[in-house]
Parts: structure tokens; C-alpha cells; sequence
């Protein structure tokens, strides 16, 4: 019994860590008690800690550390991808050899497909290449979306791959590429999740979540003989949750660890996928990646500081060609040229197909000021509802578009 609760509290505090880790600088967790503890997780205790080692050994664990740092959380590794493994199937071969034994046909048969699934889409996950940009590929990227000149502008070059970034794509540092609509870098399937396996990867948070809920209800099944509670008690009496732990008590010492220490950690890890599955369906729903929440969060923050303003792009496209032929004011942004114009020319603008169209452009100043000499083209922003998502189609639409993965 000691063993399988001390397994029970350390699955919990590794469930909880893991999500304080993940989901503590989310922009809607950052002033929350979640993200005062991933700063204290990530950032003050290791800062505490490499000052104790300074004191005691001159620094050095903390460079072997920084070392394996850099090779866990700054370098392509396969790690996490095969302790994740690992743990699933350890997990799955020692409840299986037991239980198969003792559960009847009907529950056995479901087995062989929810196990098989998240190794499925896993496989699925880590083998996907194809939303690599490379120069082979390259010009169809550039076709994938249209710049909705908020969040992405045409003509960003990146300085690594030094080709012009595709509109919803980001340089990966770990996986040495640009990636198309890059969501994030997962170390889980060892691979960027982007534009064709962010499909697989929603298959395998939900088979990873239903062969979770299903290991638990096996493992209930099997114990349910020992779940006889004596209700002597209402459900708030102290008598009602004394029989309870009792009776848990009873079923876990039958089960053992290969049946209920297997089932505890099901029911503990279950709420990770599911909450992943849930974040990223939200994310879906609204027509962006965890990189553009990102973007958008950054926009808000600088929209609140008073640096955004939007204005027509039909009216900028106007005032270029005016100022190109010499009719009118060449006006200057902050700093020398208007930054909405940099972007794109009637020469060179490439014009994609895309379900929805959108007029405006947004540019951030230094000084809060819009670009000098065409005041009157732009209007200052103070809330991400003045301004549109060109990439948000419209809930079920955005969820077929992902599901099209191309």
C-alpha cells in the first residue's frame, strides 16, 4: 500500500509539474498562481541554484548542466520521445499480461485498436517532414496563405535559412528549418508540429486520452469485487469517507501494482492529453497556432501601451503610387519610411486565393505616434477587436482546413 501511494503522489506531482512547465506562460496564465509557479519552477530555483553551486563548486555542475540543458531543451533529440514510449508501453505490457486473463471478451476486443493508436499517430508525427520549407518547396509555401499584414509581413527574410518566410511560418532552432504554419516544437514526437501532421498530432492527444480513460476503466472492472462501500453515513460525514479509504485501501492491495498502480496512473496522466486536445481545439476554433496566440498576445500588449494603428490598404496602395510618380507628400514614418509599405509594391504583391480578404494593415511605432506626413491614413488600435483575423475562417470551417492538413 505504501509503494502504490507513494507511485500515486509521484505520478500527481509529475502531472502537475509538467503542466505548470507547459501551460505557465500561456498569456491567459501569466498573472495566475500557474504562472507565478512556472517563474519560480523555471526561473528562481535554478537561478538559487547555480548561485549555491558558484559558492560551493566554482561553478562547475552548473556548466555539466547547462551542457545537458542545451542537448534536452536546445537541441533535436529523440529523449523524451523514448521515455514517453517507454512508459506507454511498459504501462501497457505490465497491465495487459495480468489482466488479460481475468476480463472477458467483450472488453478484450477494443484492446488491440486504442493500443495501437497513439503508436500509429505517433509514427505519424515524428516521420512528417513535408512542412519543412526548403528552396525545393519553397515557392508553393509562399502560396499556402496570404500576409495578413498584422501578424505577418511579405519580404521577412529569415536570417538562417535566408529565404523569405512564408506568411504562418516560424524558424524552428531545434529543428534547424523554417516550418510551415508552425504551431510549436514538440519533444514528445521529437518533431514540429505545422502545417500536414498537426492532424496526427490531435489523433494522438485524443487515442492517448481514450486508451487512458479505457486502461482506467479496466483496472476499475478488475477491482470492482473489493469496491463494497458500507454507506453508514451521509456523503459529508467523517464515518462515509473513513469506509471509502478503507475500502480503496482494500481494492488497491488487490489489484497491485501491475492492476491498480497501472490504473492510478491512467486516471493521473488522462487530463494531459485531454487538456492539450482542448487548448488546441480552442486555438482551431479561433483561427490561429500556438505561435500566433503568441503574436496576438504581444499585439494586445503593445495596443494597450498605446504603439498600434491600422489603416486601409487600399488607401496606403493610393498613397504609394501618388508618392511614386511624385503627386504628393512623401511622408516618412518614425524613423525614415512607412513600414505598412516596405512590405509590398503593385510590382511584386502576389495575390493568393483565400477564402477570406481583408483591407487593413497594422504597424507598431516606437514613439506612439502614426507614421508622420499620413496621419490622416491611419487610426490608432487599442483592443484586438478593431482588428481582424485574416487566417479565422469561421469555427467548423478552420476545423476542416486543419483536418485537410494541406
Amino acid at each position: 500500500m505504501g509503494v502504490l501511494l507513494k507511485i500515486a503522489l509521484a505520478v500527481g506531482v509529475l502531472s502537475f509539474i509538467t503542466f505548470v512547465a507547459l501551460f505557465g506562460q500561456l498569456p491567459a496564465l501569466r498573472k495566475t498562481p500557474i504562472g507565478w509557479l512556472q517563474r519560480v519552477l523555471c526561473l528562481h530555483i535554478p537561478n538559487g541554484m547555480r548561485a549555491i553551486d558558484r559558492h560551493t563548486t566554482g561553478g562547475r555542475i552548473t556548466i555539466k548542466s547547462k551542457r545537458l540543458g542545451r542537448y534536452l531543451f536546445y537541441e533535436k533529440n529523440p529523449i523524451v520521445l523514448i521515455i514517453f514510449l517507454a512508459l506507454m508501453t511498459g504501462s501497457a505490457v505490465l497491465f495487459l499480461w495480468n489482466a488479460i486473463p481475468e476480463l472477458p471478451t467483450r472488453l478484450i476486443v477494443p484492446i488491440p485498436f486504442l493500443v495501437s493508436q497513439p503508436y500509429l499517430f505517433t509514427w505519424l508525427c515524428v516521420r512528417h517532414n513535408d512542412h519543412y520549407i526548403t528552396p525545393s518547396n519553397h515557392t508553393d509555401r509562399l502560396h499556402d496563405y496570404p500576409y495578413d499584414d498584422a501578424l505577418f509581413s511579405a519580404n521577412n527574410i529569415c536570417s538562417t535559412c535566408n529565404l523569405t518566410k512564408p506568411a504562418r511560418s516560424k524558424h524552428c532552432s531545434l529543428c534547424g528549418t523554417c516550418v510551415a504554419m508552425c504551431d510549436h516544437h514538440c519533444p514528445w514526437i521529437n518533431n514540429c508540429v505545422g502545417r500536414g501532421n498537426y492532424r496526427y498530432f490531435l489523433a494522438l492527444l485524443l487515442s492517448l486520452g481514450v486508451m487512458d480513460l479505457y486502461g482506467a476503466y479496466l483496472s476499475y472492472w478488475l477491482l470492482q469485487p473489493w469496491f463494497k462501500l458500507h454507506r453508514g453515513g451521509g456523503f459529508f460525514t467523517q464515518q462515509y469517507w473513513d469506509d471509502t479509504f478503507q475500502v480503496m485501501v482494500i481494492a488497491i492491495n488487490a489489484g497491485g501494482l501491475s492492476i491498480a498502480g497501472v490504473g492510478m496512473l491512467t486516471i493521473a496522466t488522462a487530463a494531459l492529453p485531454f487538456g492539450l486536445l482542448g487548448y488546441h481545439c480552442y486555438l482551431i476554433w479561433a483561427g490561429m497556432t500556438t505561435n500566433e496566440s503568441q503574436k496576438w498576445a504581444d499585439l494586445r500588449e503593445d495596443m494597450a501601451d498605446g504603439f498600434c494603428f491600422k489603416g486601409s490598404r487600399e488607401e496606403l496602395r493610393t498613397h504609394q503610387r501618388l508618392r511614386k510618380y511624385g503627386h504628393g507628400s512623401a511622408g516618412h514614418a518614425n524613423g525614415g519610411g512607412n513600414p505598412a509599405l516596405h512590405a509590398w509594391s503593385d510590382e511584386t504583391e502576389v495575390h493568393i486565393p483565400w477564402p477570406v480578404s481583408s483591407d487593413q494593415i497594422v504597424v507598431r511605432t516606437m514613439d506612439g505616434r502614426p507614421p508622420r506626413g499620413q496621419e490622416a491614413l491611419w487610426r490608432q488600435v487599442w483592443s484586438l477587436n478593431d482588428v481582424e483575423n485574416l487566417y479565422d475562417l469561421g469555427g467548423w470551417d478552420n476545423f476542416a482546413h486543419m483536418l485537410k492538413g494541406n
